[in-house]
C-alpha cells in the first residue's frame, strides 16, 4: 500500500523542552511569529501528556512506539539492566560518561538503544510505514529504529571511542550529526547530533529538493542545555527556533501553502521544574540515604557483595536491590526518611505500592477492576489517594499534579526485570549519586510532576485531532493521517 496522492506529508517537529508557558508569552510578545502562525491556524493544547521519567530517549520511544516503557522498555536515560548485572546510560553528564566508559556509553546511544535494548516486540513508525511503502525521514533523533539497515560513518578522531562494527536499522532518509547526513555537504556544530539549525537545513534540503517523505520527524535539541543554566521561563531558544521554523515555511509561495501541501505538528517532549539555590536543601544525596547498604559503583563490575544499585535520572531515580535478602520495604523505609521525596513506589506481582516521605499513608494499585480514568483504563485503588492527587468521583479517576500517574508509573515499574523502586523529588530538588550532574539555580527533569509531564502540541495543516493528548497516541494519529 502505496501513500495516496491527496494525502499530505506529515512534518513533526519535536523541539526538546518546549514548554507551554514560555510558549504562550513567546508568541503573545511577539517573539515566535512562525510558531504564532501554526498556533493560529491549527489546533493547540498545552496538556500534551509526555512519557515518565520524563527523560528525552524514554520519551521519543514512547512517541514512535505508542507504547509507554513497560511495552517499549527503554527505562530511561540511566538504567540497571539485572540481565548483564551492568549499568546502561545514555549520555547523562560527563562525569558520568567518563567513569562508565566513553566508548561503551557511545555505543549504547547509537547502536544498542534501537538495536538491542528496545523491544522487538513492539513497532515504531518509521518500521510501519516502511511496511506500507510510505518512505520516512529521521532528523537528529536518537531513537530511529527502521526497516532500511545503514553502516554509520565514524570520523576517525572518534574510531577510538566508539565499537559500531555491525550496520543498524534506520528510517529510508537518515540524519544524525556525523555519524549520518542528508545533504552532500554539510557539518554539525556538534559531534553527536546536528543542532537545530543545522537539523533545519536537513529538513529544508528535502523541501528544496522535493525529497520530502510521507513522514519527517525532526528534533531541535538546542535548548534543553540553556534551559538548565537560565530556568524554565527563559525564551531567546524559542525565538532562534521559531527563526529557523520561519525560513521552513518561507520556502513555500506563502505559509499558507505551506499548510496546503502539508500536516505540520509540533510539540515539547518534556518540561523543566526550577530548581533551588542551596545545595543542601534541594539535592537529595541518594548514597547518604542508603549508606547502610553497600553500592554498586558505575565504574566497575558489580560485585557479589553489592546490594544496592542506584540510576539517577535528574528528578527521578531507579534504586535496585541486588541482593536476595534485602526487602524493598526495608530500601523504602530509608528513603521514607526524607520528606523532600515525594514519591516512592515499587512493583509487588501484578500491584504497585506508593509511599511519600515523612507520611503515614500508603496507596496500592493495578490494572483492571471498576474504576475508569479518562483514558479509559481500569484500575483497582485502595489507600491513600492524595498520594498522587487524585480524585474519585463515581468510579471516574482525576488526576491532579502528575496526569496519568498510574499508567506511567505501572510503565516505569514494569519496565524490566528485577526489583527494583522508583523516586520522584518534592519540586525545586533533584537526585545525586555516583558522579550525577545537577543544576542549581537553574531547571531540571525526570519527575513525574505536571510541570514536566504537560507540553504543547500545535496541529496545523488537518481538522483531525488524536483520540487523547497524550504522547503514546501520535503514532495511531500519524498513521490515521497518512493511510486512511
Amino acid at each position: 500500500m502505496e501513500q495516496e496522492k491527496n494525502q499530505k506529508p506529515v512534518i513533526l517537529l519535536n523541539i526538546d523542552s518546549l514548554m507551554p508557558q514560555a510558549l504562550e508569552t513567546a508568541i503573545q510578545t511577539g517573539r515566535a511569529p512562525a510558531l504564532k502562525f501554526l498556533m493560529e491556524k491549527g489546533y493547540y493544547s498545552n496538556e500534551l501528556v509526555t512519557s515518565f521519567p520524563t527523560m528525552s530517549v524514554t520519551i521519543d520511544t514512547s512517541l514512535l512506539t505508542g507504547t509507554y516503557p513497560n511495552e517499549h522498555k527503554i527505562p530511561g536515560l540511566h538504567w540497571f539492566d539485572t540481565t548483564w548485572n551492568s549499568f546502561v546510560n545514555y549520555g547523562t553528564g560527563f562525569r558520568e560518561t567518563i567513569r562508565i566508559g566513553a566508548r561503551r556509553t557511545i555505543h549504547n546511544m547509537l547502536y544498542r538503544l534501537n538495536n538491542v535494548h528496545m523491544n522487538k516486540e513492539v513497532t515504531t513508525i518509521h518500521e510501519e510505514l516502511a511496511k506500507l511503502e510510505i518512505p520516512t525521514a529521521s532528523i537528529n533523533s536518537f531513537v530511529y529504529r527502521g526497516n532500511f539497515p545503514r553502516q554509520l560513518h565514524v570520523p576517525r578522531l572518534l574510531r577510538p571511542f566508539t565499537q559500531l562494527e555491525a550496520s543498524t536499522l534506520t528510517p529510508s532518509i537518515f540524519s544524525l550529526g556525523v555519524f549520518s547526513r542528508i545533504r552532500p555537504r554539510g557539518i554539525p556544530l556538534q559531534i553527536t547530533a546536528g543542532n537545530f539549525t543545522y537539523a533545519a537545513r536537513e529538513l529544508r534540503y528535502l523541501i528544496q529538493e522535493e525529497k520530502l517523505p510521507g513522514f519527517t520527524f525532526c528534533i531541535f535539541q538546542d535548548m534543553d542545555a540553556r534551559i538548565h543554566l537560565k530556568g524554565p521561563f527563559d525564551m531567546k531558544g524559542i525565538k532562534k527556533v521559531d527563526k529557523e521554523i520561519k525560513k521552513i515555511l518561507d520556502m513555500y509561495d506563502s505559509w499558507k501553502n505551506a499548510l496546503d501541501e502539508n500536516i505540520w505538528l509540533v510539540i515539547g517532549d518534556n518540561g523543566h521544574a526550577a530548581t533551588g539555590s542551596k545545595r543542601r536543601n534541594v539535592v537529595i544525596d541518594l548514597r547518604k540515604l542508603l549508606s547502610t547498604y553497600k553500592l554498586a559503583q558505575i565504574e566497575r563490575p558489580v560485585r557479589k557483595n553489592d546490594q544496592l544499585a542506584i540510576c539517577v535520572n535528574q528528578r527521578m531515580a531507579y534504586i535496585y536491590v541486588l541482593d536476595e535478602g534485602t526487602k524493598l520495604k526495608a530500601v523504602a523505609n530509608y528513603l521514607h526518611r526524607d520528606q523532600r521525596i515525594d514519591v516512592i513506589a515499587w512493583r509487588e506481582n501484578e500491584s504497585i505500592t506508593v509511599i511519600s516521605g515523612g507520611k503515614k499513608n500508603s496507596l496500592v494499585f493495578q490494572r483492571g477492576g471498576d474504576i475508569e480514568d479518562r483514558y479509559k483504563q481500569s484500575w483497582r485503588i485502595s489507600g491513600d489517594l492524595t498520594l498522587l492527587d487524585l480524585t474519585i468521583n463515581d468510579s471516574k479517576l482525576i488526576y491532579g499534579d502528575y496526569p496519568d500517574a498510574l499508567a506511567r508509573l505501572y510503565g516505569a515499574l514494569f519496565s524490566q526485570e528485577g526489583r527494583f523502586l522508583v523516586v520522584n523529588a518534592q519540586s525545586g530538588c533533584e537526585f545525586k549519586a555516583q558522579s550525577t550532574p545537577t543544576h542549581l539555580s537553574g531547571a531540571a527533569h525526570g519527575s513525574l510532576n505536571k510541570q514536566e509531564s504537560l507540553v504543547p502540541l500545535i496541529i496545523a495543516g488537518t481538522e483531525q485531532t488524536p483520540t487523547y493528548n497524550r504522547i503514546i497516541d501520535l503514532k495511531a494519529f500519524i498513521l490515521k493521517l497518512l493511510t486512511e
